[in-house]
């Protein structure tokens, strides 16, 4: 899913990667790969993660993760920061989910009765990125779909989300709701249907697989 996702990242692009799964994409990318890679607390052009043994720990990304600078390497303050994502500058930004809705809702920040810190930088980067992209597993960890006929947790941004990477496929949200773009090697295309909360639109042609 991870390196799958790390494909759509084109050669050029302003990109920031959201807390959890999407941080890991960073790994997937070659070392000399053309891309500006942002993160909300303040820098751009970061380079890989590194081992606390290996690190400058005062270099993280907005998940905590340490993270390498690479030629480029720019430091600033939040508000700096928020002022690129507020101006339209981030060609793609890759967030997790708790839930998303069949036209494009995101819910992102909080699970009512949990501990939450606050709905953050991802209600800024789900409405202001030109184009946002889902990691998430396709169920959470009772076996429920994540992605459903409309959230109903919280929402982060409405109408947001593009497309969708899980486990097990790779979803765009199009004016009919779901679709189911390819799948994950070795899964079925019934296991999908049953683990998604809302109808997924299927293609005429043969699946592509990653």
């Amino acid at each position: 899913m991870i390196a799958r996702a790390a494909r759509e990242i084109a050669p050029g692009m302003v990109v920031n990667l959201g807390i959890g799964l999407p941080t890991r994409v960073i790994n997937h990318l070659p070392a000399d790969f053309p891309v500006c890679l942002h993160t909300e607390n303040g820098m751009t052009g970061i380079g890989p993660t590194l081992a606390a043994d290996h690190a400058d720990r005062n270099l993280i990304d907005a998940g905590g993760a340490y993270v390498s600078t690479v030629p480029g390497s720019a430091f600033f303050d939040s508000a700096t920061s928020f002022a690129m994502v507020r101006s339209g500058r981030l060609d793609l930004t890759m967030l997790g989910a708790f839930e998303v809705g069949a036209n494009g809702d995101l819910a992102n920040w909080k699970i009512p009765g949990k501990f939450s810190p606050g709905v953050g930088g991802g209600i800024e980067l789900a409405q202001k990125a030109r184009r946002v992209m889902v990691l998430t597993t396709h169920t959470d960890r009772a076996g429920n779909p994540k992605l459903k006929a409309a959230c109903e947790l919280p929402l982060t941004a409405r109408g947001c989300v593009a497309r969708v990477f899980t486990e097990m496929a790779v979803i765009d949200i199009t004016p009919q709701g779901y679709a189911l773009i390819e799948i994950a090697d070795g899964v079925d295309v019934q296991d999908v249907i049953a683990a998604t909360g809302a109808p997924l639109h299927l293609p005429d042609a043969a699946l592509p697989t990653f």
